[in-house]
């Protein structure tokens, strides 16, 4: 969902958006709930498939955006040579009241989750690209 939610923020600009998991079940579509909820947004996920985090894309990446603080713990963990690109998403934004929390795993909760997950990365990815553009004046 995020991957997608970013992709269309970013629409136009030079960004490159792609995701990866740290628990992935590689080669995975996304979600009915998820994809349902992108296509109200007119978002596609056409193609899309899971896979797991790894040395290549990290390298390759410029700033990495973790959807929880476990996650971000993770990664920092599995790949501490990349740490200093690892954020979490909601780093950049408030959501209820808090900033840095983590984004909600709608797995298993219904389509109000889903939304509400959306609504969440909506919010986030707009302080994740004014961090970037901010970054990249400098």
């Amino acid at each position: 969902m995020a991957e997608g939610i970013f992709r269309r923020a970013t629409e136009g600009s030079d960004y490159e958006v792609s995701s990866a998991g740290v628990a992935a079940q590689p080669g995975s579509s996304a979600s009915r709930d998820t994809l349902d909820v992108l296509s109200d947004l007119n978002i596609s996920l056409e193609g899309f498939r899971s896979r797991m985090v790894d040395d290549e894309m990290l390298a390759e990446a410029e700033a990495v955006f973790c959807m929880t603080e476990g996650h971000l713990e993770m990664l920092e963990m599995m790949f501490p040579e990349q740490q200093e690109k690892y954020h979490l998403g909601c780093d950049f934004a408030e959501i209820d009241g808090k900033v840095g929390a983590d984004v909600p795993d709608p797995i298993g909760m219904g389509r109000p989750a889903y939304d509400s997950c959306a609504n969440v990365l909506d919010e986030a990815i707009v302080g994740i690209i004014g961090f970037l553009d901010e970054r990249g004046k400098a």
